[in-house]
């Protein structure tokens, strides 16, 4: 899903299918990391990550804010090149993986930026996976900017917060902040609880078992 400046439609769309769908992928991926999904700062930065694979494009949203940058990279590897590949992908992994780096930044980052080669996948352009080989890998479901584009980033988005809102963790959250009022009964996460059913205590045997005269003793009542 291209930016501005390639075939098929204006920006606005496309930067915005990445966005949501960085977004959504974090809502989603954030009770496995065991982090907040509902972090805003989290939440920009898997935004951000989804814009950066396209830095390669100088005509990129992301692309036109970092012009030196893109400019070097598209030069040297070309539009959809290491940054689509599957480097990119083991270095997301590794990334998540890693022990000591600072994971409330780190991770959010990687699964933006993970989005962002899973929906350019979905295109006919695909991805060249085995860069610096030719050839591309694709699931061509849409085409940029077409119409079918924003019906199948709406299925995504529907199957990714619907996940997320299936984990208790992520009720929790919800809860916490006010996001369960509207949706008490139709979101999973969202419903309360069932009352735990409280059982009569057990009898304790000694007690219920009936008395014993001793060895020895004589009944009471009985007669000598």
């Amino acid at each position: 899903m291209p930016f501005a400046g390639t075939a098929g439609g204006g920006a606005g769309m496309m930067a915005g299918s990445h966005v949501a769908l960085g977004a959504a992928a974090w809502v989603a991926a954030a009770p496995l990391l065991g982090a907040s999904s509902l972090s805003p700062v989290a939440l920009g930065l898997a935004v951000t990550g989804s814009l950066l694979p396209d830095l390669d494009h100088p005509k990129s949203w992301m692309g036109k804010r970092l012009r030196p940058v893109s400019h070097l990279l598209s030069a040297v590897f070309g539009h959809r090149g290491v940054t689509h590949s599957l480097l990119a992908v083991v270095a997301c992994t590794a990334l998540l993986l890693r022990q000591g780096l600072p994971r409330e930044v780190v991770a959010p980052l990687a699964v933006g930026y993970l989005s962002h080669l899973a929906a350019d996948l979905l295109t006919p352009g695909g991805l060249r996976l085995a860069w610096p080989f030719r050839g591309t890998w694709a699931l061509p479901l849409c085409r940029t900017g077409s119409p079918m584009e924003p019906l199948v980033v709406a299925a995504l988005l529907c199957g990714a917060g619907w996940n997320a809102l299936s984990r208790p963790e992520v009720g929790n959250a919800w809860r916490d902040a006010g996001l369960c009022r509207a949706w008490s009964g139709g979101v999973p996460a969202c419903r309360p609880a069932p009352a735990a059913v409280r059982r009569p205590p057990s009898p304790n045997p000694r007690l219920a078992a009936p008395l014993r005269p001793a060895q020895g003793a004589t009944p009471t009542g009985t007669a000598l």
